[in-house]
């Protein structure tokens, strides 16, 4: 039971505080029983956006656990919403060669909003012209076939990075102040750009949860209903602060115990490594907060799921994992991406290992000077680039003969992750005044190598219209003979 839990049962019971003026964190089983029972939850529909590998492993999975809740899977394309009526309306599992398919899910539809420059495009206006002034628009004006207007209590957002945004314009319509919102992606800065381009306005935002996922899955190609699970992996989950409850401000060392029952295991343990705070930092914020009835649900109910290995953590914790996650991606995506290889080409290699190192000196530099982790212990160590640099190779090893996922996107020509990844360092250096140059580096590396896939993609050749008077132009094909030598 973490802290969070603690205070919710408290407060759900008598709403006192203790002598100090804190929060009562003494609890007994009978009122934690009733913390889980407290406001209970009229909607029990989870609606899952975004249906790739990792979306059909979460809807596949919570409708196979006891009194599962009702699903809706929200599709991109009406092409897609027809292919599923004409299906046998099921999602399909396949791990270590055995299928598992599963049924009785709900579908809608949900077209993304074009956004041209950061700025989205209604239905109304001149796709011409994305600069013309226009109206704004705070709900669709006409709803296409399968597209509804219902709230949604509970949504799990499982696009990639770079389509948040437009994936969620579909549907903020629909979301009101008590929602809550699961972003599962890669990279981080997702949830500030939600907030500047979707929900500006605190008091009108949802509620948001993060999480973390470590599951290896693939998708069919021959199947858009049909998932195979190649990596068995965890996912890491923690119900963020809203603003409304509490500023925004740098997080507050937690206690920790050991565990058992020994005589030494009394009381909280002391850090070896204390936090050594930036003098300008400012008053730490309490990490645990009272969760809204939507957010315990949904958090309950992903904990629910044996398949998803699911595990609870507060929002320091969970941030410290998002950070070392994110170390790794920084230096196997973009160095696979170059290579044009498996993640396993960057071992052994000792070109390549300063360039990890260097990457991983900045990357580690940006990281302990985040304000939000000034008062947590064991950052320095925690983050140190020796340390950074072991779990990459780790990773690396254990994942050998996979090819990365930003590299399966510039094979595709499709738009990269990068500025999430590599691309977020690179900000928040620029915060914090720390110019990181091999990060910098590594995003233009990466953009160049797409542009040019597209380029090629696209053949690159640059047809023009004539001229009036010129007459039809002509191309000219170049005819080459084989050499031999």
């Amino acid at each position: 039971m973490g802290p969070q839990a603690k205070e919710g049962a408290s407060a759900g019971k008598d709403g006192k505080d203790g002598k100090d003026g804190s929060p009562n964190l003494e609890f007994t089983s009978q009122n934690v029983a009733s913390f889980y029972r407290q406001q209970s939850i009229y909607d029990r529909r989870v609606h899952i956006l975004g249906v790739g590998s990792v979306g059909r492993l979460i809807a596949h999975s919570l409708r196979g656990i006891p009194n599962p809740p009702p699903v809706t899977l929200l599709f991109h394309r009406g092409e897609l919403l027809k292919v599923w009526n004409e299906s046998s309306k099921k999602l399909q599992l396949i791990t270590d060669g055995r299928s598992e398919k599963r049924s009785g899910y709900d579908v809608e539809l949900a077209i993304p909003r074009p956004r041209f420059h950061g700025k989205e495009i209604g239905p109304e206006e001149n796709v011409q012209d994305p600069s013309a002034p226009s109206v704004p628009q705070h709900g669709p004006s006409k709803l296409a076939d399968g597209e509804s207007n219902e709230l949604i209590n509970s949504l799990i957002l499982c696009v990639k990075a770079p389509q948040v945004l437009s994936s969620l314009s579909a549907v903020k319509h629909r979301l009101h102040p008590e929602s809550v919102i699961l972003f599962v992606q890669n990279g981080m800065g997702v949830v500030e750009e939600v907030n500047k381009e979707i929900f500006p306005d605190p008091q009108t935002r949802p509620h948001y949860m993060l999480g973390i996922n470590s599951h290896g899955v693939n998708t069919s190609p021959d199947d858009p209903f049909t998932a195979t699970y190649a990596g068995f992996g965890t996912m890491s989950l923690g119900i963020m602060p809203h603003e409304r409850i509490q500023p925004r401000a740098p997080y507050s060392a937690g206690r920790r115990f050991k565990p058992g029952y020994s005589e030494d295991a009394k009381g909280p343990v002391t850090s070896k490594h204390p936090a050594n705070p930036d003098p300008n930092a400012g008053e730490p914020m309490p990490y645990f907060f009272k969760w809204t009835p939507n957010s315990r649900y949904l958090l309950r109910t992903m904990l629910r799921s044996p398949v998803l290995c699911a595990a609870a953590f507060s929002p320091p914790d969970l941030l410290q994992m998002q950070l070392e996650k994110l170390a790794v991606n920084c230096i196997i995506n973009p160095l696979t991406v170059m290579l044009d290889a498996r993640n396993g080409s960057i071992l052994y290699n000792y070109h390549l290992t300063r360039v990890l190192r260097l990457l991983l000196s900045e990357i580690s530099l940006v990281v302990r000077s985040l304000p939000e982790l000034q008062y947590i212990p064991n950052v320095e160590q925690r983050f140190d680039p020796g340390r950074l640099e072991t779990i990459v190779v780790g990773v690396a090893n254990k994942t050998r003969d996979n090819i990365s996922s930003m590299l399966a996107d510039v094979r595709a020509g499709r738009r990269t992750e990068i500025e999430y990844i590599n691309g977020w360092v690179v900000g928040k250096g620029e915060d914090l005044g720390i110019r990181c140059f091999m990060n910098y580096m590594m995003v233009n590396l990466v953009k160049g190598k797409n542009a040019m896939i597209e380029l090629e993609m696209a053949e690159g050749v640059p047809f023009v219209e004539a001229k009036r008077g010129e007459g039809e132009i002509k191309i000219r094909g170049i005819e080459r003979e084989d050499q031999q030598l």
